[in-house]
């Protein structure tokens, strides 16, 4: 089913939500059958708690859907769209619902509509909203929409999704919005990205290593998103032990956030120029594998010793943004799924992000707030500088001690950020390890919305 509103009707049922304070008072102007039913289903206005309410005949004349508490509240996402599994199909309206909640309750209805069913059928909640008045039916969809295009290629198996493929999910992209789609591999990638080709080239010959850029718009500030593709991560010679290897269908979240992003502010008609840099790779074991100890020389010149062939991310990330920083945009940001570390200090929830200007790390987290995809700013921290920097090389790519994992993997990849007007990094997780409302357990987007948000602030 799309992620789209229903069109207005008539015939949409109401669907009111209650806080707990709010039930007794609703009750008190029902007749005493409803009153009945409602009590008889001990609906207590419970974040998410849905009863749906018989006419007299027995055909459906409601639902009631809980807000909960202050304290539910703070503790739930989209609390609202819990509600859309419970209830059969047809359009509903929202009501009982503060003008200022109704565009975030409409988002996480369309977001619980998502099923990812290309192996195995999974049906999508027939039950479809009319979009409440007063928001914005068009952006909420193209969020969804953009939301729904993360999280099938991050659940995508890497049998089905390496670099070729994630190279076809940017040219569908770019077809449907007229953008522009250029891709460099093979000797050029040697010559001019040296350390996506050191990462990728032990990969098979039909997963080798790409550089992929899309532009679009012609007017306006310049944006340039950067996002990691590693399609596998098996960690190269430091293999990852088996457990860790699960989920690195995933590693490749960072490029599949930034498409995401791309398709909505290419659908939203943004006036900007938008350029978008994925470095696609597999990170895979083979005899041309790269080596710890190894010695790299980046696009930016910079040397990069090789102290864990399992921290790769920041190697192709490194190229790409000396590639974006080169033509000065306004704004430059990456996105990556890149260290544990940050999933220590902030869990799968929050996604971590780096910046050197104020302004711009209040521009996010507000919308981040308003667009309930939530942030956190960590410190480019300048006296960890020293960390990486091995002496043999001008930069390590995995300073040994474990201490500050993902600001010192921020504060590598800032080094070849220079050159852009100001530069945001994202160290999301991209999964969703356990069903929430509007969140299935799978693929997640992280940090989009707050980042789109946030872009008239930045960019006026």
């Amino acid at each position: 089913m799309p992620l789209t509103f229903a069109p207005p009707t008539d015939a949409a049922l109401p669907l009111t939500a209650l806080a707990p304070d709010a039930v007794e008072g609703w009750l008190a102007g029902q007749d005493d059958r409803v009153a009945r039913i409602v009590r008889a289903a001990r609906f207590e206005g419970r974040a998410g708690q849905t009863v749906p309410i018989p006419g007299p005949q027995g055909d459906l004349q409601g639902a009631l859907v809980g807000l909960g508490d202050a304290r539910q509240r703070r503790r739930t996402r989209f609390a609202i769209a819990a509600a859309r599994a419970a209830l059969p199909e047809g359009p509903w309206r929202l009501d009982g619902i503060a003008p200022a909640d109704a565009a975030e309750a409409a988002l996480g209805w369309l977001l619980a509509g998502y099923r990812f069913d290309r192996y195995a059928k999974n049906a999508a909640p027939a039950a479809r909203l009319v979009a409440p008045e007063g928001v914005d039916a068009p952006l909420i969809e193209a969020m969804a929409a953009a939301e729904a295009l993360t999280r099938d290629l991050i659940n995508t198996p890497a049998s089905d999704m390496g670099p070729a493929e994630l190279e076809a999910a940017a040219r569908d992209l770019a077809d449907r919005h007229g953008a522009r789609i250029d891709v460099t591999g093979g000797d050029t990638l040697r010559d001019g990205f040296p350390m996506i080709h050191a990462v990728g080239r032990a990969a098979a010959p039909d997963r080798a290593p790409r550089l992929i850029e899309m532009t679009w718009g012609g007017d306006g500030p310049a944006l340039t998103l950067v996002g990691k593709g590693v399609c596998f991560d098996t960690g190269g010679l430091n293999l990852k032990p088996g457990a860790s290897m699960a989920l690195m269908k995933k590693d490749m979240g960072g490029a599949a956030t930034v498409l995401g992003l791309a398709h909505l502010i290419m659908a939203q008609g943004a006036k900007l120029r938008l350029r978008v840099l994925i470095p696609a790779v597999e990170n895979a074991v083979s005899g041309d594998a790269m080596r710890p100890g190894d010695i790299l020389t980046s696009r930016k010149g910079l040397t990069v010793e090789i102290n864990n062939t399992d921290a790769e991310g920041r190697l192709v990330l490194a190229d790409a943004l000396a590639l974006g920083a080169a033509d000065a945009p306004d704004l430059m940001v990456s996105m990556a799924t890149l260290t544990g570390a940050a999933r220590v200090a902030v869990g799968p929830d929050l996604a971590p992000f780096y910046t050197d200007d104020d302004a711009i790390a209040q521009a996010i987290a507000q919308a981040g707030r308003d667009l309930a995809d939530p942030v956190w700013r960590l410190p480019f921290w300048d006296p960890y500088e020293s960390l990486i920097e091995p002496g043999i090389a001008d930069l390590d790519n995995a300073p040994k001690g474990g201490m500050a994992g993902s600001i010192t993997a921020a504060l590598f990849l800032r080094r070849f950020a220079e050159g852009a007007v100001r530069y945001v990094h994202f160290d999301i997780y991209g999964w969703q390890p356990d069903a929430a409302p509007a969140r299935p357990k799978g693929g997640a987007g992280q940090g989009a919305r707050a980042l789109y948000g946030a872009l008239p602030a930045i960019l006026r």
